[in-house]
């Protein structure tokens, strides 16, 4: 009898709090493992990488594939953060130093060859003489990718091809499936020749797998706060029982000097992230419950950078304000950390006035946010642009520029693009012309706009 140990990590999100714990256990475990003469390999599904931490900013997601590296992975695939919150030549040059193939089947240059630093699948050979192939997939943002030089494709079709070219050639089928929960059910039922599906992106906990069909579908949540381990037991190159657990890493044993650790990451970071941008003349306070100066300048920012005839924003996009004097990279990255885009949007005066008038609500300023690129807290107040509400007794006078909104007129909207996505305003989700700017931030934006209203530091940009 043969045992395969796998163990899988996914959607770190640079929570690196967790990490020296995970590098910890994984070392010993494979160690474990391979003196008995088993064979262990590790698995990472995507989003290690965060943006929203210094030290994967100030490294641009090269720092989290040297942490990658010293923890011994086997193989990876991609997320979306990694594949979309960095322009086309980092993310082309930050696997570089991997000493690990990175698996993604459905990402292709724009003509049609994959990248250098990108296969579609790999296949390992146990001591045992068992063949164990990995496929990797990415979640289909088919137009994000393409504004960035990159072609996505399908993952199904394309899972499609690489299981037809492994036909004969593997014993074990393992897909890294960075395309959520749904997905994966539905690859389960579709493509009986998978045996184990690791998952990510929806940050699902599937605390024991599940089985659907032939296939064992696994996943560990969310920022290192679980490590999934599958056991394959093996008769002749055949899977006879599988086994999947999660560990909790706040039970894991403590690793010594793991504060210090974390602590040097964010360090890093931060040392990187020192350039100075502009020297600030005033405070430039941000208050998340009503309009006030920082978020007023963001709103008026994205409006002229995204030409449009008007914006709005909320104003917890914003985490603290800007004290006077010297303002670097590393102050945005800290008061504006989300993976956001500026987006222009051609809608209707008679749904923008509906859309104004929704975001008039009392509720939002102490609405809970999570998710849609948002690591803020509260959505906070909407702050406007362009834009002009007033109330008098029972009517609503809505004007646009100095002009009042004209039903039938089709106005250009500069949005963050996290109220695009449907949850928040139908109206601007069923919008069918959208402009998302790639790879600006927010932070891009602010940075921008501050260096035209203020002196800005040249000489260590």
């Amino acid at each position: 009898m043969e045992i395969i140990h796998i163990y899988h990590t996914n959607d770190l999100h640079s929570h690196f709090e967790h990490w020296p714990r995970i590098h910890s256990f994984l070392n010993d475990r494979k160690q474990w493992h391979q003196d008995v003469g088993d064979e262990v390999y590790l698995f990472d599904i995507g989003d290690h990488v965060d943006r929203f931490h210094p030290y994967s900013d100030g490294t641009m997601g090269k720092g989290n594939i040297e942490l990658l590296n010293q923890a011994g992975y086997t193989a990876v695939t991609i997320g979306n953060n990694e594949g979309i919150t960095f322009p086309h030549e980092a993310l082309d040059s930050m696997y570089g130093q991997a000493t690990y193939p990175i698996l993604v089947a459905n990402l292709f240059n724009q003509d049609g060859t994959r990248p250098d630093w990108v296969k579609p699948f790999q296949i390992l050979t146990t001591n045992s003489g068992t063949r164990v192939g990995i496929i990797g997939l990415t979640v289909f943002y088919e137009h994000l990718y393409g504004l960035l030089g990159w072609k996505l494709k399908e993952p199904f079709q394309e899972l499609r091809k690489q299981i037809d070219q492994l036909n004969g050639k593997t014993d074990v089928l393992i897909l890294l499936s960075h395309l959520g929960l749904h997905e994966d059910e539905a690859i389960a039922r579709e493509f009986p020749e998978i045996d184990i599906i690791l998952g990510g992106h929806t940050h699902h906990l599937l605390h024991q797998g599940k089985i659907i069909n032939n296939s064992m579908l696994c996943a560990a949540g969310k920022y290192g706060q679980f490590v999934g381990h599958v056991t394959l037991e093996l008769e002749n190159g055949k899977v006879i029982k599988r086994e999947a657990i999660l560990y909790d890493t706040n039970e894991l044993p403590p690793v010594e000097t793991e504060l210090e650790n974390v602590n040097r990451l964010h360090t890093k970071g931060k040392q990187l992230l020192e350039k100075n941008i502009v020297h600030l003349s005033e405070n430039l306070i941000s208050n998340p419950l009503q309009e006030s100066p920082l978020p007023a300048l963001l709103c008026e920012a994205l409006h002229e950078w995204c030409g449009a005839d008007c914006a709005f924003m909320n104003s917890g996009l914003l985490l603290g304000g800007l004290e006077k004097g010297l303002v670097t990279r590393f102050d945005l990255l800290e008061i504006c950390p989300h993976p956001i885009n500026p987006c222009l949007v051609e809608i209707s005066g008679r749904e923008l006035k509906e859309v104004l008038l929704q975001t008039q609500e009392e509720h939002w300023p102490h609405l809970q946010v999570t998710g849609l690129g948002f690591r803020g807290k509260v959505m906070g107040a909407f702050i406007y642009s362009g834009i002009t509400v007033n109330r008098k007794q029972s009517m609503i006078e809505v004007l646009i520029g100095n002009e009042q909104i004209v039903p039938e007129k089709i106005y250009k909207l500069a949005i963050p693009d996290m109220f695009t996505f449907g949850r928040y305003f139908p109206e601007i989700f069923r919008a069918e012309n959208k402009t998302y700017y790639l790879p600006e931030f927010l932070r891009d934006v602010l940075e921008w706009k501050l260096k035209k209203n203020y002196p800005k530091f040249d000489s260590n940009a």
